[in-house]
């Protein structure tokens, strides 16, 4: 028996994080609520607004999910998960992680089940909490800096000017792949999701420069 689909943002709380590259998960997150704001069919609800997570309630692609985001720091976020899935029976198989990608650049996606972290401690702490890694995620490519002794900083630094018009259409494109994939099924959503890419303006109008996160 199929149960409700909990899709989680990962990301850190507070402000000082609030637009960095590291809280992809929660800017996607945040876009599906705006939207669901503005649209009644999207019936969204204030299930919990306290505590270690926010949770929504939200019709997505004509169905009806959760939406979470944790707010534990990110190496905690599993244990904000765990709690959720208990309260609301949620099975391993309904979980989708929207997070930060270092190995793919702004505007690449994949979605995917399973597999290693690749170093996300989030991930990491999901995949402790639920004991098991066979949940799907969602990644969100950030691309690397050029030294890899700055992964740190630059996680944690805001996406630059250049690049919003990137991570926005990141993000709408993400909410567009999540709502084909309750609508039709993963299959057709990974097509999407995964040849997603940014569109390049015309000659002399400028590009959306990635050099910074691509490394």
């Amino acid at each position: 028996m199929r149960t409700v689909p909990l899709i989680v943002g990962l990301g850190n709380p507070g402000p000082e994080y609030a637009e960095t590259r590291h809280n992809f998960g929660f800017l996607v997150i945040d876009d599906i609520l705006a939207s669901a704001r503005n649209r009644k069919s999207m019936r969204l609800e204030t299930l919990h607004g306290e505590g270690d997570y926010l949770l929504y309630g939200v019709t997505l692609g004509g169905t009806s999910c959760l939406l979470a985001k944790p707010m534990t720091f990110m190496n905690l976020s599993g244990r904000a998960v765990a709690r959720i899935c208990g309260r609301h029976a949620v099975a391993l198989s309904d979980v989708v992680v929207l997070h930060d990608e270092l190995d793919l650049p702004l505007g690449r996606m994949k979605l995917k089940k399973g597999g290693g972290s690749n170093g996300h401690r989030g991930i990491d702490s999901i995949a402790e909490h639920l004991g098991s890694e066979d949940f799907l995620r969602l990644r969100l490519g950030i691309g690397r800096p050029e030294f890899s002794s700055d992964v740190s900083r630059f996680v944690l630094q805001p996406f630059p000017l250049a690049e919003q018009d990137g991570v926005r259409a990141v993000c709408a494109a993400a909410q567009k792949g999540l709502t084909l994939m309750l609508r039709r099924g993963q299959g057709e959503a990974t097509q999407f999701i995964n040849s997603f890419r940014l569109p390049v303006p015309p000659v002399g109008e400028g590009t959306v420069d990635t050099s910074e996160a691509m490394g």
